[in-house]
């Protein structure tokens, strides 16, 4: 199942940080594994709070279909 989290410029780390982890982290107990991706408005990075930078996998017009799609 491919889940999508978006992420935005001054976006609060643990929005977009904490349900990566908790679908990551479900794939321990899934036989179907979650692949998990960040998606930006672009492929550039982010800047979220407290200036930490982030690559996301995709953007918003280059992304796999998504089963799930999280806005943080």
């Amino acid at each position: 199942m491919n889940i999508g989290i978006y992420i935005y410029e001054n976006a609060e780390v643990l929005d977009f940080s904490g349900p990566f982890e908790v679908f990551s982290t479900a794939n321990r107990f899934l036989k179907n594994k979650n692949q998990v991706f960040l998606i930006g408005q672009t492929s550039q990075p982010i800047s979220a709070r407290g200036g930490f930078n982030v690559i996301p996998h995709c953007n918003i017009d280059n992304h796999p279909v998504f089963f799930k799609v999280v806005v943080a």
